[in-house]
């Protein structure tokens, strides 16, 4: 039987593309140089083994289902901020990378390609601002609301007025980001690459997808669970 060891990088992410994010992350190159084996590629990178292999083989780890509706407010915050957050300002570097090089190299003769670098730094740069109101703005607030309730302090107007205000604004801005991604997706056929494509082509599509999904989920909790449960503790 053939462990992960003896397999070759670019064997791999041949199998999952995914893992090519992986790969990347520790400076491993999966494209032109991925004809050598993962235990070669720790060695030459001084990387943990164990540590690569286990990262590896976390890519496919499918999440628990889990009842959010049921979760304190202060709580589902810090997992938006812990899960959400931080999983866009890890992954905007990674893609912008991809797209930056996918649109040079192929850009002359798959057009998509450069509107769709275009396109996530629009994102990318919306998105940045958008979580920074929402880090320094929103939930601060929402977390007080939590504390007023729980200790009884006396409420205070904001300077916002009313938690409707952000919350209209944010889901505005989640709209928009929303729209671009759906243009990204009609751009590359649903995150489909040629046949011709190479692996920074194919990891593009493959992390543009997996960003998309988990922008859903983001907006998914914000939208559908945190907003009306804060606008609802205002007005208790």
């Amino acid at each position: 039987m053939v462990t992960i060891e003896d397999k070759t990088v670019a064997e791999v992410v041949a199998a999952n593309i995914k893992t090519a994010h992986v790969f990347k992350k520790h400076g491993i190159d999966f494209c032109c140089g991925g004809g050598i084996t993962i235990d070669k590629a720790c060695e030459k990178h001084k990387i943990n083994f164990n540590t690569l292999r286990e990262e590896l083989l976390a890519v496919d780890d499918v999440a628990r289902a889990y009842d959010y509706n049921k979760w304190g407010l202060d709580f589902l915050i810090d997992h938006i901020l812990n899960v959400h957050h931080t999983y866009v300002e890890e992954s905007i570097p990674l893609i912008l990378q991809y797209s930056e090089r996918v649109a040079k190299v192929h850009g002359h003769h798959f057009t998509e390609v450069v509107e769709i670098n275009k396109l996530f730094k629009e994102i990318a740069d919306e998105l940045t601002t958008h979580m920074k109101k929402e880090e320094l703005i929103l939930f601060p607030f929402i977390k007080k609301l939590i504390k007023i309730k729980n200790e009884g302090f006396d409420f205070e107007v904001p300077s916002f007025g009313t938690v409707n205000n952000p919350i209209k604004m944010m889901e505005e801005e989640h709209e928009s980001a929303g729209n671009i991604f759906k243009e990204i997706a009609m751009l590359s056929n649903n995150y489909s690459p040629p046949e011709e494509a190479c692996n920074t082509y194919r990891a593009l599509y493959s992390k543009l997808d997996e960003f998309e999904q988990d922008l859903h989920q983001h907006i998914h909790l914000e939208n559908n669970i945190l907003h009306p449960k804060a606008i609802q503790l205002e007005k208790q």
